[in-house]
């Protein structure tokens, strides 16, 4: 006899995958598992709802999952790269949400992103967020009352000030002249007008989606810490920090809030300064940001077994990445199954994690290459097995395909 729910209604089955860098997007992923899922159900006679959610942590990758969950397509705006060349960067805003809201998000490094200028050699001192601030000004346009800006990736360090010059701030000295683009000019900040200042960008909820917790400055600070991997040498790292110092100075003269000390604010080259500064801007961790915008606790919750995965699953996948953030929404009574390239973390750890089993896509030794190759296909035969062994253990049963 062919299995069947254990209630009148079918098996909800949530799929929330981030992707496999290099070999698939979370969309593709989510669809390989779904796909697995009901080759299984189909073979063994069930009935079985999937909703799938491709799903990202706030670094890259996640203006790609809202829109894919969103059912909307990237738009494109004229912007800069982080050395001021022209280039069109992508952003996406919603339809009105229940408040009736329409949220627009952003990516910080289609504007300020490193693949975007490793064309030439690095220019750490000179390297600016004013593209940034080009894409926000689109999504504004567009009917955005929310933004909520991905930082991830960016080839600057100028603490947000190209992004504030681009929505209308005026950056002087003391002579009154407005500064040049990029970190290195901060240290003859003087004064911030903000008669021009877009007054939507006022109006406007700003939400940052950031991973790290460095403060600004300092040896754990936005030039120490990420500036070397942006071409910042030992003299450049000393003199972005100082610049730094005069920019979170000027700010806390002139709006009275210092944020220098706040966790996070050391990220993206110190890019929530100028933005928790000037327009009450929040940092909240990226996944469980992502989560809430796409309301993903929602399909966890109501599901009997939840799928997830990414290319790599180890100790990081567990602190705030996409596995820990579906974790942390996934009711404990309720399986929660990992799908990765590679699995290093051992049964206890999984198990310490609330992660109910994981298990590596690779059928057997295989070159990098080879499984990225196949990605796709390998995940849904896994999805495929694991939702074979969850349907065996409901039954209770060894369970057989019905024979034709």
């Amino acid at each position: 006899m062919p299995l069947t729910s254990t209630s009148s209604s079918a098996l909800r089955v949530a799929v929330i995958p981030d992707s496999f860098k290099g070999s698939a997007t979370a969309s593709e992923v989510a669809e390989a598992m779904a796909a697995g899922v009901r080759r299984a159900a189909a073979v063994l006679d069930v009935e079985v709802h999937i909703q799938t959610l491709p799903f990202a942590d706030g670094g890259e990758g996640t203006l790609d999952a809202i829109c894919s969950a969103w059912g909307v397509q990237p738009r494109t705006a004229e912007v800069t790269d982080a050395l001021g060349r022209a280039a069109r960067g992508r952003y996406a805003v919603s339809e009105p949400n229940a408040t009736g809201h329409r949220i627009g998000v952003i990516e910080a490094a289609e504007a300020n992103g490193l693949p975007q200028v490793s064309d030439v050699p690095p220019r750490p001192l000179e390297a600016t967020t004013y593209g940034v601030g080009a894409l926000v000004t689109a999504a504004l346009d567009a009917g955005a009352e929310e933004i909520l800006l991905c930082i991830g990736g960016s080839a600057t360090t100028d603490g947000g000030a190209g992004l504030a010059q681009a929505l209308g701030a005026r950056l002087l000295d003391e002579h009154g002249h407005d500064l040049g683009p990029g970190g290195a000019a901060l240290a003859q900040l003087h004064r911030i007008d903000l008669a021009g200042l877009d007054p939507r960008s006022l109006k406007v909820r700003w939400r940052i989606a950031c991973d790290v917790t460095n403060p600004l400055l300092g040896p754990e600070g936005a030039a120490a810490v990420f500036g070397p991997q942006k071409g910042a040498d030992e003299d450049d790292v000393a003199v972005l920090d100082a610049a730094l110092t005069r920019l979170v100075d000027v700010l806390t003269s002139q709006t009275g809030r210092d944020v220098r000390r706040e966790p996070g604010t050391g990220a993206a080259g110190g890019m929530p300064v100028v933005l928790m500064s000037l327009f009450d801007a929040e940092i909240l961790p990226g996944g469980a940001l992502v989560a809430e915008t796409l309301e993903a606790r929602r399909l966890s919750e109501t599901a009997d077994l939840v799928l997830t995965g990414e290319g790599r699953l180890d100790q990081q996948s567990l602190h705030g990445k996409v596995v820990d953030t579906v974790r942390s929404i996934t009711p404990r009574r309720t399986p929660l199954v990992v799908l990765a390239g590679s699995v290093d973390i051992t049964p206890d750890q999984q198990r310490e994690a609330g992660i109910t089993a994981a298990f590596s896509i690779a059928p057997g030794p295989q070159t990098l290459a080879e499984l990225q190759a196949r990605a796709a296909e390998r995940v849904a035969e896994a999805a495929e097995q694991i939702f074979t062994v969850y349907l065996a253990g409901r039954s209770r049963t060894v369970l057989h395909p019905p024979i034709r």
